[in-house]
């Protein structure tokens, strides 16, 4: 599905999955038990069922086949579950990159010096830089 301006789906579909739906879909292809998914959610298990039931309803297709004893995940969901995994990494590195925002002394630092000065200040300023901001590499 490509997005168009302001998160809106583009005509290729409709299909509007949060982050917190991703989670409770991987949750369930990892312990393939709806109520231990609901656990590690912290969430009732009636709510992962709506939740699920709104992707799968979404998607036209069925993520997960349901049996009384067993919870297995279709091909499509493998894909899916991939994918939403993908996702959800990309979006703690979302948060990381937010989180060292805030603290420009955490940032990368590119220094570009002349190689007829740099033997005489990159020596002084380097360990200088280090005491300073300690979280901060230097390319």
């Amino acid at each position: 599905m490509a997005l168009a301006d302001c998160g809106r789906p583009a005509k290729t579909g409709e299909i509007r999955m949060t982050l917190t739906e991703m989670r409770y879909i991987v949750a369930l292809a990892r312990e393939r038990h709806f109520g231990k998914a609901a656990d590690a959610c912290h969430i009732s298990q009636p709510t992962l069922s709506v939740a699920l039931k709104k992707v799968e309803g979404q998607l036209g297709a069925a993520l997960f086949e349901r049996t009384a004893s067993d919870v297995r995940i279709t091909a499509l969901g493998e894909r899916i579950v991939a994918q939403a995994r993908r996702v959800l990494e990309e979006a703690v590195r979302l948060e990381e990159i937010a989180f060292a925002g805030g603290d420009p002394m955490s940032g990368a630092l590119r220094v570009g010096v002349i190689y007829t000065i740099a033997p005489y200040l990159l020596p002084q300023l380097i360990p200088a830089l280090h005491r300073q901001a300690a979280r901060m590499p230097l390319f």
